[in-house]
């Protein structure tokens, strides 16, 4: 996303940085308490100008939304220099026109979706990232998945589990159905995490260890799924079926919390089973 903001965003942009600059204190950016009275409230526009450095003119026509649309590097300058929160700076890079950095390696999970986690227990649960990295999950999701406690965290992928790890070659039922739904979701989210160099190195990575994800990387399908179905041929349980639901957190979109329930009464008793082999609550995480 680099465009050209609208004559709305520009003024947004306008009055976003003069409302932001004037609810600071010299103190809060570590500069000393002015002596006397002013009627400026919250910074002058020399301060935050030199801040970021940029000049005061160029400060000052963006305040004016003066046909003037600044650079990642300056809204990136302008957000350190007003203390703006990662809600704020993604909206200023928004109203900017330009896309937001990515802003965390590795996302964290919330301590409520956490709890939920083990709340849905025995239903096995996990988070994911926008990778496919899985971040946390219950007991009765590790011995779905053949296991995840122990496993190195970069094996902790859905993609790299599905293509590199052998275990999974014969695990899925539908295996063609799940695995090109998954690299379908990968490709939905590079569109919107091209700077992100840890799913570049994921991508040339499975590229390079499977031809099957690569033929389906490059067909180029996009498709994020909400709902669905898995057969999955388990080594201790037997065939079963699971349905999945995913649910997306509104505080960080880029998380998604994955449930899954018994399609039948026979999946529901080869699931009941793999609870008892990881019967505890307790909270697993990266």
């Amino acid at each position: 996303m680099n465009s050209t903001p609208s004559p709305i965003a520009s003024q947004e942009l306008a009055v976003f940085l003069r409302a932001r600059r004037e609810t600071l204190k010299p103190a809060d950016v570590g500069l000393p308490p002015r002596i006397g009275s002013s009627r400026t409230p919250g910074l002058r526009r020399e301060e935050v100008a030199a801040l970021a450095g940029v000049s005061v003119d160029y400060l000052i026509r963006l305040e004016q939304a003066r046909d003037v649309r600044p650079s990642a590097q300056v809204v990136r300058s302008l957000s350190g220099a007003l203390k703006l929160s990662n809600d704020q700076t993604v909206y200023l890079y928004t109203l900017a026109g330009h896309r937001c950095p990515e802003r965390n390696s590795r996302s964290e999970v919330p301590e409520g979706l956490a709890q939920l986690i083990i709340d849905v227990s025995p239903l096995p649960a996990m988070v994911l990232n926008h990778r496919l990295d899985i971040l946390a999950w219950n007991g009765s999701m590790s011995a779905l998945l053949l296991g995840l406690d122990g496993r190195p965290a970069r094996m902790l992928n859905v993609l790299r589990m599905c293509f590199l790890d052998s275990r999974f070659e014969g695990f899925y039922g539908d295996r063609d159905e799940v695995v090109r739904g998954a690299v379908a979701d990968l490709r939905a989210a590079w569109a919107d995490h091209a700077h992100d160099v840890e799913l570049a190195d994921l991508i040339r990575e499975l590229e390079a260890g499977s031809d099957e994800f690569t033929r389906y990387w490059q067909s180029r399908e996009v498709s994020v799924r909400a709902r669905g179905d898995k057969p999955m041929k388990h080594p201790i349980v037997g065939s079963l079926t699971v349905t999945f639901d995913v649910l997306n957190p509104l505080g960080d979109p880029d998380l998604r919390l994955i449930v899954y329930r018994a399609a039948d009464e026979q999946s529901q008793q080869a699931l009941d089973e793999l609870a008892r082999h990881g019967a505890q609550r307790r909270l697993r995480t990266v």
